[in-house]
């Protein structure tokens, strides 16, 4: 049975590279990475019979038959399991890990229904995979009935060679392509590292930070305060933004775009993909454009409390912990209290990962999603019976029918996209089949072979496509209202979709990031790096000294402010959460520590792998006291002072 598993293990690598070579189109080939993979396959496999044949020892000694079928279940079960794991790469180019464990029930319905595999057929063919399996192991018991010096024989090469890769290095590519890596890498074994590291470390704690100032290299040096509160520290950001604005006779309104999927690699200026969001192109020159701007995490539930607060992520993103969320200050509630109205609008559902519990908790104005549209609105097309709500044309239909014709106080106003996102089901796809191709040859001039690559991703590229234009169509009603000239639009992508190769481990964060108002005085390309985290403190700094908007004393804003260097330089410092669960990388100035790598980082993002023990060590001491100060707020919910407990 183990010679049977060893033999539809490598069975099932040749399958996964042939879907993934025909699926994707990547910048490497299948002999750049089968060695590695094939290695990869070999030690997990070893491993997993090694640990397993101790277990079916002890068993056929209580029972002989019981063992046997044990054994026959397990590696049936097991092959199944690797296979729906080989699948959801397939889809996602991501291997499954600690993020499995960070959704609860419903949240994990509604992603695998959206991507349309939770189907009658795909569960018959499970159940006939599973069947095949078991009979496959059932043959081998009888067609290779060893004998006792021969099972003797096998079982001191399995663990000789297990002694082996044991005193070998990683057997995997070293590098700045997660893409490459993540092909070599054997799914099961990922998913059960990650699974142990999340079970036997994820409730541990360790509480060793200490109070300190900011670097110099950074755009802010911050004053700690408080060692029971160790992210409090004084407010003084500097005002960046007044240069490039005429003066404000009253307070300006804020309407907030976030685009879902929405990467710097096919967006905007130099998107090495080629742009495909041609309005936004246009819109950028008469903007204010950050071309080396940073998501604070790879996937959507970061977004809100990275843009409104600069927040830490707690343990499986600050959202998680909704049923007791620390007392902090926001974007959102500091407006509000200098008599702003906040109003939010999203095409889904408000409650999925808990965006609805943040809202409240800021108490905002209004609060809109799927549930409360008016009539008259087409749902997105729907995947065997599924849709994640309303797309984006709609969305911004419907809120600006749902905005008030006149307001008494100044606005802060968020659209949140989703059409971009898995299935990618994009509305009026005849319409948008023909848009893309005329795209690909008069907009971005490429050879027939070229778009014949670029096909292969034709759904989403039409979804990037169709949110352009939605996003269009709101800048040019919202032109058409009263309060457009008293207005600062501040859009960006939440994270770069993972279904397009990325060319590197830096390039899921990498966005577009622009603000763009009729107060302007001027565009600007600014290529300092700069967050998420940075929006918030500066555009209250700016309000503060143009708008006379009050700001609390002390702050926990993880980020400096918008970096408005015309030349490429990094001046941040800040921790960047891949998916829920998994924080492991870092960047400081212009290096970036990734999975205990590291990298040094030039314009557009880019990183090159360095050796250097003093970076490695001083980033990582850096990472490890974020991540116990991280986990001291997750225990205590201490993030700030109440203001009627300002002595603790």
């Amino acid at each position: 049975m183990a010679l049977i598993f060893l033999i539809l293990m490598f069975l099932a690598r040749v399958a996964e590279f042939i879907l993934v070579f025909n699926t994707h189109i990547l910048d490497f080939s299948i002999t750049e990475v089968w060695s590695f993979a094939l290695l990869q396959d070999l030690e997990w496999t070893l491993y997993f019979l090694g640990l397993l044949f101790i277990v079916f020892l002890f068993l056929s000694l209580l029972s002989k038959s019981f063992s046997k079928i044990f054994l026959q279940v397990i590696l049936t079960i097991s092959l199944l399991i690797h296979l729906a794991l080989i699948f959801y790469f397939l889809k996602t180019l991501l291997p499954l890990g600690k993020d499995l464990f960070a959704y609860n029930w419903n949240d994990l319905v509604l992603t695998v229904s959206s991507s349309g595999q939770l189907n009658f057929l795909n569960l018959f063919l499970g159940i006939l995979v599973l069947i095949v399996f078991f009979m496959a192991f059932q043959l081998g018991i009888k067609h290779f009935p060893f004998k006792l010096k021969t099972s003797l024989f096998f079982t001191g090469i399995l663990y000789g060679l297990l002694l082996i890769f044991t005193i070998l290095p990683d057997l995997i590519s070293a590098g700045a392509s997660e893409t490459k890596r993540n092909v070599e890498l054997n799914k099961s074994r990922f998913l059960t590292e990650q699974a142990f590291d999340y079970w036997l470390y994820g409730g541990e704690y360790y509480f060793d930070f200490y109070l300190r100032g900011s670097s110099d290299d950074l755009l802010v040096k911050k004053e700690f305060t408080n060692d029971e509160y160790p992210f409090v520290h004084k407010n003084g950001y500097p005002d960046v933004l007044s240069p490039f604005f005429d003066s404000l006779s009253q307070k300006p309104d804020l309407v907030f775009i976030f685009i879902e999927s929405l990467g710097k690699a096919y967006s905007g200026k130099d998107a090495y993909l080629g742009s495909f969001t041609p309005f936004l192109d246009s819109l950028e020159q008469h903007s204010l454009v950050w071309t080396n701007a940073l998501s604070s995490t790879g996937r959507t539930f970061g977004l809100l409390p990275g843009v409104f607060g600069g927040l830490p992520f707690g343990e499986k993103g600050f959202l998680e912990l909704f049923d007791e969320f620390p007392y902090h200050h926001s974007l959102l509630s500091v407006l509000r209290e200098n008599s702003y109205e906040i109003r939010y609008f999203i095409g889904a559902d408000r409650k999925f990962d808990h965006v609805s519990d943040f809202l409240e908790y800021q108490q905002v104005t209004q609060l809109e999603d799927e549930s409360t549209f008016l009539p008259g609105y087409q749902k997105s097309p729907s995947q065997n019976g599924f849709s994640w709500g309303y797309a984006d044309k709609e969305l911004f239909l419907n809120g600006l029918r749902k905005l008030p014709s006149e307001t008494t106080a100044p606005q802060l106003r968020i659209f949140q996209t989703q059409t971009s996102h898995d299935p990618y089901l994009v509305p009026e796809r005849e319409f948008y089949q023909q848009k893309l191709q005329s795209h690909l040859r008069n907009y971005l001039g490429l050879s027939e072979s070229k778009i014949t690559e670029y096909m292969a991703y034709q759904d989403i590229y039409m979804t990037v496509l169709y949110a352009d234009d939605a996003v269009k169509l709101f800048i040019e009603e919202y032109k058409k209202r009263p309060e457009f000239e008293n207005t600062i639009f501040i859009i960006t992508g939440d994270h770069r979709l993972p279904e397009i190769p990325m060319a590197s481990r830096l390039d899921r964060f990498h966005v577009p990031m622009m603000i763009y108002s009729p107060l302007l005085k001027r565009g600007a390309y600014f290529k300092g790096i700069s967050s998420h985290y940075e929006i918030t403190p500066t555009l209250l700094s700016f309000l503060e000294k143009n708008a006379g908007i009050q700001l609390p004393e002390e702050v926990i804003w993880q980020g400096q402010v918008l970096d408005t260097a015309r030349t490429f330089r990094s001046m941040i410092a800040m921790p960047l959460m891949r998916n829920k669960n998994q924080l492991v990388d870092y960047i400081h100035g212009e290096f970036f520590l990734s999975d205990g790598q590291v990298f040094l980082v030039s314009d557009g993002l880019n990183i090159d792998p360095i050796e250097d023990g003093d970076v490695l060590t001083r980033l990582t001491g850096e990472f490890e006291e974020f991540k116990n100060k991280n986990s001291y707020m997750v225990q205590t919910r201490r993030l700030l002072p109440t203001p009627n407990n300002k002595s603790d």
